[in-house]
């Protein structure tokens, strides 16, 4: 849900703004939102998958009912954590701000010194170019222009980044919407985010379970496929015009997310209403 601003840093659930014009209309599509996915999380156990950094994430959507993964699925907190990776280095103990104990998966975790490095450089060399962005999103790095006026410049900036990360065999440049994207070669996307939260949660047997993605971005395939494999579930794109995708059905744009939301959450309350029939 990750959308358009100035300041990267405030992108969030900000693709609702595209539906409204200004001012109290934006911020009152926000709160519905916010609201909506609340509502559906007391029914249903949700999660959060974004390219940004997790914590950014929280920060912003402050619901505490609700899982987050950040950096497309490499920086995964859960209460419980995963029995099949509790041997492995990537899964570790540790402490919320008010000293819960959770359970944090880093797979991409010995690449954070190097990240930082790149970070670090990418500024250094970026600073000429006017309103272009290095954004540090923990375990993947998101150089934007966006708001870079001359072409000339978006060309000398991709130029730059692509020479700079020559020096960097084990990362990868991913373009996207006026961005360019760096992230480690790790074999871990938000499919395998989506497995592994599944198997945190208990629903790691697909017999009762039909696990629902919701997502508008190409790194959002990897979990539709993930669900087309397990052969029950509702993957589900967002978009508003017709494209190829792993997704089994659609939802034109973040007002139908919402509505459908809302939808789906009073089913379940209606139907846990109901008197059971003896």
């Amino acid at each position: 849900m990750a959308g358009r601003t100035n300041d990267p840093d405030k992108a969030f659930m900000s693709d609702a703004i595209k539906l409204c014009d200004f001012g109290e209309c934006v911020v009152n599509f926000k709160l519905q939102m916010r609201a909506a996915v609340c509502e559906i999380a007391n029914y249903f156990p949700t999660a959060i998958v974004s390219g940004r950094c997790r914590t950014k994430i929280f920060d912003f959507v402050k619901l505490k009912n609700v899982y987050y993964a950040g950096s497309h699925g490499m920086d995964i907190s859960t209460s419980l954590g995963s029995s099949k990776y509790q041997d492995k280095k990537h899964q570790t103990n540790a402490m919320d701000e008010k000293g819960n104990e959770i359970v944090l998966f880093h797979p991409a975790k010995d690449f954070l010194p190097t990240i930082q490095e790149i970070i670090k450089i990418l500024k250094d060399n970026t600073k000429k170019i006017n309103n272009s962005t290095i954004e540090d999103n923990m375990f993947c790095v998101t150089v934007h222009y966006r708001r870079v006026k001359n072409e000339e410049d978006v060309e000398v900036l991709k130029d730059i980044v692509e020479s700079i990360m020559k020096a960097y065999p084990d990362f990868h440049i991913y373009g996207g919407k006026k961005i360019m994207e760096i992230r480690p070669n790790v074999k871990w996307n938000k499919g395998h985010a989506l497995m592994y939260l599944l198997d945190t949660l208990g629903f790691n047997t697909f017999d009762d379970v039909l696990p629902m993605y919701i997502g508008d971005d190409r790194t959002d395939e990897d979990a539709f496929k993930v669900i087309r494999q397990i052969g029950g579930g509702f993957p589900i794109v967002v978009s508003s015009i017709a494209k190829e995708t792993n997704a089994s059905y659609s939802l034109r744009d973040p007002a139908d997310v919402m509505t459908f939301l809302i939808h789906l959450a009073k089913w379940k309350k209606n139907l846990l209403q109901k008197p059971k029939q003896i």
